[in-house]
C-alpha cells in the first residue's frame, strides 16, 4: 500500500505480531494502513450468532461493534469490520484511531459463556512534516492532510514514528517492561542514529522522530521505522523518498547549466595560457 505525501512516497510493510500479556489478553501490532485479524480464543463451535465483540480507549465508555454476530451499523467504521467463521474480527484499512482493548463474548439463550478474550490492539503510525530550509513559514503533512506542500532537495523533513496503545496496557509500559523498541534504520538495516546527517530524537512516549536535509542523492532513497520486541523485528514501515518528475528535470537542468559553466570556465582558462 502506497501513501503519497507531497512529493514523498510512503510505503508500509506490516508482519502482524500477537504476543500473550501477563494479563492473559493478547497483545497484537500492527501498522496503520493494514488489515487486522483479532483472535476470539473463547469462541463456541458454531459461534457466529452467539459472539460478541467489544471496544473500549483509555477508559471511554465501551462500544458494541458486533453484538451476537451482528455488525453495530451505527459504529463509523462498521464498513470495515467483518466476522470470520472462527468469530475472529477482521478490520481492514487499519488507522491510529483504532488502538485499544477489545473483548470478545459469547452468549447463549442470553446468557454470557465462559470468560472474556481480552485482545489489546497497538498500532504504528508515522505523520511527516517538512518544510523549505528556503522559506520561513513551513506546512505540516500527515496521513489526513491534502496539502500539497512541495518537498525538494534543500528541504528539511520530520518523520514521526508513534505506537499507539491503550492506557490500560500503556506504551510506556511495553517500552520500559516487555522489550519494545523503535528504530529508524537505512535500506541495510543499519541504525540511522551512527549516521550524522540524521537527527534521531531519544525514545518518549513511544515517539521517535528523524530528521533530515534532503540531498539530490536521495531521490529514491530508503529509511524505515521498525519496531522490535526484545531485538526481534515485528513491524516495520519503508519510506522511499519520490521527487517529482518536475524536480527531477529542474535539478538535471541546474547540474547541466554547472557542467557547462564549468567546460567553458575551462575553455578560457586553456586559451588565456596559450595566449
Amino acid at each position: 500500500m502506497v501513501y503519497v505525501f507531497s512529493f514523498i512516497n510512503i510505503i508500509m510493510i506490516t508482519d502482524i505480531y500477537c504476543v500473550s500479556g501477563t494479563s492473559g489478553a493478547d497483545h497484537v501490532f500492527i501498522s496503520s494502513g493494514e488489515n487486522v485479524r483479532l483472535s476470539c480464543n473463547n469462541a463456541l463451535s458454531d459461534c457466529k450468532s452467539k459472539t460478541t465483540w467489544i471496544y473500549s480507549r483509555d477508559s471511554e465508555t465501551a462500544v458494541e461493534l458486533i453484538t451476537k454476530g451482528i455488525k453495530n451499523k451505527d459504529t463509523e467504521r462498521h464498513e470495515r469490520l467483518s466476522l470470520e467463521s472462527d468469530c475472529s474480527l477482521n478490520i481492514k484499512n487499519v488507522t491510529e484511531e483504532d488502538y485499544g482493548l477489545y473483548t470478545c463474548q459469547q452468549f447463549v439463550n442470553g446468557q454470557k459463556q465462559g470468560s472474556d478474550a481480552h485482545v489489546f490492539l497497538h498500532v504504528l503510525h508515522v505523520s511527516v512534516s517538512p518544510s523549505s530550509s528556503s522559506s520561513s513559514s513551513s506546512s505540516s503533512l500527515s496521513s489526513s492532510s491534502s496539502s500539497q506542500t512541495e518537498i525538494s532537495p534543500g528541504s528539511s523533513v520530520t518523520l514521526s514514528c508513534q505506537l499507539y496503545s491503550d492506557t490500560g496496557f500503556s506504551c510506556d509500559y511495553l517500552v520500559s517492561s516487555e522489550g519494545v523498541e523503535l528504530l529508524w534504520v537505512n535500506k541495510a538495516g543499519v541504525d540511522l542514529k551512527t549516521d550524522s546527517r540524521y537527527q534521531i530524537s531519544a525514545p518518549r512516549h513511544c515517539i521517535r522522530t528523524l530528521t533530515t536535509t534532503l540531498l539530490n542523492e536521495d531521490n529514491n532513497r530508503e529509511w524505515r521505522c521498525q519496531l522490535t520486541h526484545r531485538n526481534q523485528l515485528q513491524t516495520s514501515v519503508r519510506y522511499t523518498v519520490k521527487y517529482s518528475e518536475a524536480q527531477t528535470l529542474r535539478r538535471h537542468q541546474a547540474e547541466l547549466q554547472q557542467q557547462l559553466l564549468h567546460k567553458v570556465h575551462d575553455h578560457i582558462q586553456e586559451k588565456l595560457k596559450s595566449v
